[in-house]
């Protein structure tokens, strides 16, 4: 089967063009570059089951001649990182939004199958934990840019779902909780690797917030896999599906953890959220995924605990820094 990643140059959708490929699938990527990376792919590429195209999902003629070489869709292509969307909501709203609509409808015109990666964010500020799929959700006010990201992906969420119950396009939903591992920067204010960078270099590990917030981190390698699977599994159409791991920690004790791990014994400092993101940020206090659905339609479960994903971390970032 050849398939398309969009986004396929970035950190989930590089590991996942290197899972399908181990599958017997070829890859189309199409990435613009701007988040992701071609380092991400460039061995992938050597091995001539993967190509390039570097252009943008937003422009509808690329994405149409893209779809029409395919068998299936995975759109990850996506503003990312919790920084870029303080700094640049209005390249977040016109990115997640135009560049979904604008694949749906290539999808639609070939009927070529259609995976979204969503995000937790969707859950909003809700209090029943853990989250499933049909929960209510809870948003914070439109003057929150934080919330931007969130409503903007709600909205793919349901224009895929629309072509779903119109159409019955072949569509799936994966909605993915705090992914991390080897080869995710921190420049867009990832906790992990902005963490583990600050205590090999031997910095003040910075903890937003009074640290108390508590989320769940999955291996990118346990979600790629799951979104493989779901593409693979005809009982999720027209579902939306959480992945990730339910493994819940504080970001106070995973910064300790972390500098553990690291054994350098760099300081922890709390950081006002004022400070760091500027004023009137918001932000949820719990989020842990309730997982029950995704193990019941393609048997996932996480295979990596929380220091497996550290340990994998650190150890690539060592390798960054040495050079």
């Amino acid at each position: 089967m050849r398939i398309l990643i969009t986004g396929g140059a970035g950190f989930v959708g590089s590991h996942l063009a290197s899972e399908t490929m181990s599958r017997g699938d070829d890859v189309l990527v199409l990435d613009d570059l701007s988040t992701g990376r071609y380092e991400n792919i460039e061995a992938l590429e050597r091995e001539g089951r993967l190509r390039l195209v570097v252009d943008t999902v937003n422009d509808p003629s690329i994405v149409d001649e893209c779809v029409k070489q395919v068998d299936a869709v995975y759109h990850l292509a996506s503003a990312v990182g919790v920084r870029l969307i303080i700094e640049q909501p209005v390249r977040t709203i016109e990115s997640i939004v135009g560049g979904t609509d604008v694949v749906l409808r290539s999808c639609a015109r070939y009927r070529r199958p259609f995976l979204l990666t969503s995000t937790s964010e969707v859950y909003g500020k809700g209090a029943r934990v853990p989250f499933a799929e049909d929960d209510d959700r809870v948003m914070g006010a439109t003057t929150k840019r934080r919330w931007s990201y969130a409503c903007a992906k709600a909205l793919d969420e349901f224009l895929t779902l629309a072509h779903w119950y119109e159409s019955r396009l072949p569509v799936r939903i994966a909605r993915l909780f705090n992914t991390v591992g080897p080869g995710q920067t921190g420049q867009y204010g990832m906790v992990i690797p902005s963490f583990v960078r600050q205590a090999l270099r031997g910095d003040p590990i910075t903890v937003f917030g009074d640290g108390r917030q508590t989320r769940c981190f999955a291996h990118v390698g346990d979600v790629a896999r799951g979104l493989a699977d779901l593409m693979a599994c005809p009982e999720a159409k027209g579902r939306i599906v959480n992945l990730g791991n339910d493994e819940e920690i504080t970001i106070l004790a995973l910064a300790e953890r972390i500098r553990d791990l690291a054994g350098t014994g760099a300081e922890i400092v709390l950081i006002p959220y004022e400070e760091a993101y500027g004023e009137g940020f918001d932000d949820m206090r719990r989020r842990v995924p309730d997982l029950r659905q995704a193990a019941s339609l393609i048997g996932y479960r996480a295979t990596k605990n929380l220091d497996d994903v550290l340990r994998d971390v650190i150890a690539w970032e060592r390798a960054r820094m040495a050079g």
